[in-house]
Formats: C-alpha cells, structure tokens, sequence
C-alpha cells in the first residue's frame, strides 16, 4: 500500500476499494496504525474504536468483494465529532458531565455515513459543548502546522484529524463558526450547510437555531461527497427541510461561467492580515480567469463586537436550556467559560430573547439580500490562524478574550445567525507557512452552486496537495 494513502482523496480510494487492489481492512489498519503512531503529538481524537472498525471494514470487504458496492464511501475510514451520538461508543461533547455517557442510538448523519459503507475510526475532541473554550479536564487538540497555532474552536479535532490524514473525511458541527474556523486554521475543505439541509437529531445541542452540521475535508470534491451522504429529510428533526433535494456530484463541474461573484473589498479587508488580503485578490483574478463574473455588492455593517453581542444572548439562552439537566446543578463540572455563558442564558427573560431574534431578524434581511444578488460573496473564513496558549484556551472568559479578540466573527456568525451556506477552502500559505483560506458564502440551498465555484478555483490551484510535514 502506498505510503502517503492517507492523503489520497476519497475518489481516488475509492477506486482502489472497489476495484478490490486494497481492501478496507487494509486501508483501515493502515489508518488505526497511523492514528497510534500520530496522535499522540496531535490530540485530536478522544476515543478510538478500534475493533468497531476492523469489524465494519470486514464487513463491507465482503460486500465489496460480493459484488455489493454501495459507492464512493464503501470502505472508507472516517471519524466524526465527539457532539454525534454513537450508538455503544462514548459520547461526552467535550463535557466533563457528559464523559461517561454511552448512547444506545446513532445520530441520523451517523447511520447515513454507515448506510454509505464508511468505516467509523472514532469520536474527535472538541472546546466544551461545542462553544470557543475548552474543559480542563480534555486535550486541545494541536495544530499538525504547528503546535503553538490556534486549531480552530468546536471542531477543532475534526480540522487536526482530516489535514493530518487521520481520517479521510470528518463531520463537524457550527454555531458560530466552528466549522469554518478549524478549517482555516487547519487548511482543509469545509461546509456549514444551509440550516435544515442536514439532519441534527442525536447532535448534542449548543444553541437549536444556530447549530449546523457539516463535512471537512481535504478536497472540494470530498466534502460534495459527504454532503450527499448526509443531507436529506429526517422526520425525527422537526428542523429539516421536508423535500429532497438533488445529489451534488453528478452535478458538478468547473464550468463557472457566468456564475457571479459577489465582491466588497471594505467587508473582506476588514481587520484581514494583508498577506490573506493578497491571497483572495489573487484567487478573485482566478475566478475571473475562469469565467465568473464579479459584482460589486455592500454586505451590512458588520462589527465584530456588535454581530458577537447579538449571536451571544441568543447562544446563552438556548444553551441553557440544552443544558437544564446538568446545570447549574453540576455547575462545578464545568469549565469558566461555557459556564460563564450559560449563567448568561439563566439570567435572561422570555423578553430578552424575543428581543434578540427581532435583531437577529432585522439583520439576517439586510445580510440575505445581498447575497440574492450574486451565486456567492467571496471573504475571509474567519481571519488567519493565530497563535494561542493552554492557559488561554482553558481559561475563563476574561482569558478567552486573548483567543476571541483574533476571531473575525463578522465572517462567520452572519450566515449561522441567517442560516445559508458557506464553504471554506485553502487559497495559499503565509510566508511561515500558515494556511490561507477563502470563505463562498451564499444564499440558501445554493450548496451546488458554492461547490461548482470551489471545484473550478481548486482544479485551477493545488492549495489542497500541499499537506503539514509530520
């Protein structure tokens, strides 16, 4: 088996899967070999089920090689964030209260990528209930760029564990952005979905009207192919989109013409570092290079302070009323800083929040209609991967500042608060070797047209070939 397989895309391993010239319980030991010899300077899984996976990989070698291949995920070793629920496999959402839980069921995107023939390799660590801190009592997962930067907040292990090749594909989960900026700080592919398009029942809440799930990955191409797996109509999450809606891979292609791009240089300048600045002006030429047409638009004031103080009350509130089993009866299993926020959530009135959703209202209108003008507004994913400390990290919420004051919310929280789509791919690396990222954001259920657009500036790019030296 070639040496650098873990970093092959998932189209290309799946050829070799079903063509039988490896087996997935070859690739599948290959990968549980790598994640023991790996991980340990990475931290990015928080339980590895080792013996659910040969058993799994056994499981579809014999369908495969009955001639039952069910397609482009039949075989292949995933894992998942440690938020979904899995059926006889722990499941503790980064929360100390919660780290002897064991679900008796799978979460429905779980049974879907299962349904697909994937291979589970385990659970992935992650900031406490999913917010930007993380428990003291868990590992923060280390960036494989280099150990002293940032790697992303909630879904942090899933960014550590798909740009590591310790896993061909991860799902992830945003709120605020926790899809989005692990994968920028980790230099993978990401997708934060239009809100409904896929199933969260058996996703450990943090916030119902804000969470979304999604894939990352090390392609465009892959995380189309996760989506697909994915997405669809659950009866048991009343938030779902009730119709089906067409696959994305037999649609796509790099033929962007005549697709539009929405540009506002004040909105993507905005606090940017100007190496990524010169890094999305660089991919803007491509995209005209290849065809799209670039339109001028004017998203709304966008204040990363002023949009942080809007998504946070409703964060606090609806978390706390996740959390109402555990706290503040448990208060002191939790961490300061999502303790601190869900104390917030406890102190607000019914009033409060009606209030809160009436400006998040307001704003998501301004935020939608610009992007009906265009198939997507190109910008930044969240800022650029930072430095950052345990201390910090751990800490409570006056440590969590030094973290929080680097994040570029106003590129993130606009499309939770709206619910529309937005996909993050690599676009360069800094002089030091730090990764760069564009974000395509775009209207609801404009998925297809953000992935054509991704695909045709990534097959024009080789960003995603260029992996950390581990």
């Amino acid at each position: 088996m070639n040496e650098s397989i873990q970093y092959a895309n998932i189209s290309s391993v799946a050829s070799l899967l079903k063509s039988k010239e490896i087996s997935p319980v070859e690739l599948t030991e290959f990968m549980l070999n790598r994640i023991e010899s790996v991980d340990a300077g990475l931290n990015s899984y928080a339980y590895v089920c080792a013996d659910l996976a040969i058993g799994a990989a056994l499981k579809a070698e014999q369908e495969i090689v009955a001639g039952n291949y069910k397609g482009p995920l039949h075989g292949v070793p995933i894992a998942v964030k440690d938020l979904f629920y899995t059926k006889n496999v722990p499941t503790s959402g980064g929360l100390k209260v919660r780290r002897n839980f064991v679900p008796d069921f799978n979460a429905t995107v779980v049974d879907k990528l299962l349904d697909a023939g994937a291979i589970l390799l385990g659970k992935l660590n992650l900031t406490e209930g999913a917010l930007s801190g993380y428990n003291p009592d868990f590992d923060i997962p280390i960036n494989p760029w280099g150990s002293d930067l940032w790697a992303g907040v909630s879904s942090s292990g899933s960014g550590v564990a798909t740009a590591a090749g310790l896993c061909f594909a991860s799902l992830g989960t945003d709120t605020g952005g926790s899809i989005r900026y692990p994968s920028m700080a980790n230099g993978t592919v990401g997708l934060k979905p239009t809100y409904g398009r896929v199933s969260r029942y058996g996703v450990m809440e943090l916030a119902a009207s804000l969470d979304h799930v999604g894939p990352m990955t090390r392609s465009v191409k892959d995380a189309a192919i996760v989506f697909d797996a994915i997405a669809g109509p659950d009866k048991k999450d009343s938030t779902s989109f009730k119709q089906e809606i067409p696959n994305i891979i037999p649609q796509l292609n790099n033929d962007i013409a005549n697709l539009k791009l929405g540009i506002d240089e004040s909105y993507f300048k905005q606090g940017t570092d100007p190496g990524l600045v010169g890094a999305i002006e660089s991919a803007i030429s491509d995209f005209e290079r290849l065809g799209a047409k670039t339109i001028k638009v004017s998203m709304p004031d966008s204040d990363p302070m002023e949009l942080r103080n809007l998504w946070l009350p409703i964060t606090g509130y609806e978390a706390a009323k996740a959390h109402a089993q555990t706290f503040p009866e448990r208060a002191g299993e939790y961490g300061g800083y999502l303790k601190g926020i869900l104390e917030l959530g406890l102190s607000m009135e019914d009033s409060d929040y009606s209030l809160a959703m009436e400006k998040r209202r307001q704003y998501c209108q301004k935020f939608e209609n610009e992007l009906a003008k265009v198939d997507a507004v190109i910008c930044p994913a969240g800022g650029f991967v930072f430095e950052a400390n345990k201390e910090a990290q751990y800490g409570d919420a006056k440590a969590m500042s030094d973290i929080i004051k680097h994040f570029q919310g106003q590129f993130t929280i606009p499309a939770d608060l709206a619910g529309t789509p937005g996909l993050v791919l690599p676009c360069g690396f800094s002089a030091d070797n730090r990764p760069y990222a564009i974000q395509l954001l775009g209207k609801k259920l404009s998925e297809l047209a953000l992935f054509r657009l991704g695909y045709a500036f990534e097959q024009a790019n080789n960003w995603h070939l260029k992996h950390p030296a581990l």
